[in-house]
């Protein structure tokens, strides 16, 4: 078993639930100190900013359990108050729409993550559901550089090889793939190989190990040895420093939402994406990671498989916490 120290902070580096105060409570139950929340798939300026007004009201309401967080420091402070921080990120980079200057805006309202691409290609770089990956586009390449200046992290986690490779080439601070698995595990789409897993430890980046059942080996059936130990075989090609949670957890979302995120406005059809044509909807989670609440379960697994405490509060939020430290503000001027 691995006991929690009073210094530790656990961290989920990405969480899409349908958000209530039983959720915020779990949260507490399972000792998180800090979540990435997903406040953009496929939604505009104006859309998104209606998002934050939700989470206003929801701080509002809350104040006791949960609150926005900007930096290390403000998640720091929120352990120290008994509150469970919040961040946000996009999944799509639809929220700046066309506009390069959006970014700077974006970050004084407190977004820290922006993943380049949801699955397709955007104006950025290519998803990783394309038939062809054209990499960086130049609108991208801009984007990256600007990003790097404000402090808003790069995301990888939906983005083809080819695109994901060269974003660590272009930008010029470390990026993140807040939610996947090595595809040698478990071969979906977004998955990631071998080469950007080294190229993340080479790069002073990020993966975060998702809990998402279509991401696992077995899926919903996937044991929590099995998942701790694919954790130890990523901390021997990465090292112990580049690894954390990013569990992707959709708790009470109904399976309408799965069409949102996967079909946005782009398409008529049905794009099933990571699940079966017979199978749209959200797969049940292993019923070891159901909710919030169950996250000591992994602190233990990790001790099981032979993680000692130190290693075991690497994985469970100092890295992310060390990563959240030296990229959430303003580029240091050469």
């Amino acid at each position: 078993m691995s006991q929690k120290r009073e210094t530790d902070i656990w961290v989920d580096c990405l969480q899409y639930a349908n958000w209530s105060e039983q959720i915020f409570q779990e949260m507490q139950i399972g000792q998180v100190d800090c979540v990435h929340v997903t406040i953009a798939y496929h939604e505009n300026f104006r859309e998104t900013i209606l998002n934050v007004e939700a989470w206003n009201r929801w701080f509002e309401a809350l104040p006791n359990r949960i609150c926005h967080a900007h930096s290390a420091a403000d998640i720091r402070q929120a352990k120290a108050d008994g509150k469970t921080a919040i961040i946000y990120g996009f999944q799509n980079p639809s929220p700046i729409e066309d506009d390069i200057g959006l970014v700077e805006i974006w970050h004084q309202l407190g977004a820290r993550f922006m993943q380049l691409t949801y699955n397709n290609q955007s104006l950025l770089a290519t998803g990783c559901y394309e038939e062809t990956d054209s990499g960086i586009t130049r609108m991208g390449r801009e984007v990256i550089a600007e990003m790097n200046r404000v402090g808003l992290v790069v995301d990888m986690s939906h983005s083809a090889e080819g695109s994901t490779l060269e974003a660590m080439e272009v930008s010029s601070r470390p990026i993140a793939i807040t939610h996947a698995n090595p595809a040698s595990w478990h071969p979906a789409r977004r998955n990631k190989s071998r080469a950007i897993l080294e190229g993340l430890s080479q790069t002073d980046g990020m993966i975060g190990f998702s809990l998402y059942p279509h991401h696992l080996q077995g899926g919903s059936d996937c044991s929590l040895e099995a998942f701790c130990r694919m954790i130890a075989d990523t901390a021997e090609i990465m090292g112990i420093d580049h690894i954390g949670i990013g569990s992707d957890l959709c708790q009470d979302q109904p399976d309408s939402i799965v069409e949102w995120m996967r079909n946005g406005r782009w398409t008529r059809t049905k794009d099933f994406g990571e699940g079966s044509s017979d199978a749209p909807g959200f797969p049940p989670q292993p019923d070891w990671f159901e909710t919030n609440a169950h996250m000591p379960n992994i602190a233990s697994g990790l001790a099981a498989v032979g993680f000692n405490a130190d290693e075991v509060q690497k994985i469970m939020g100092g890295n992310w916490m060390r990563f959240f430290e030296a990229n959430f503000g303003p580029q240091p001027k050469a």
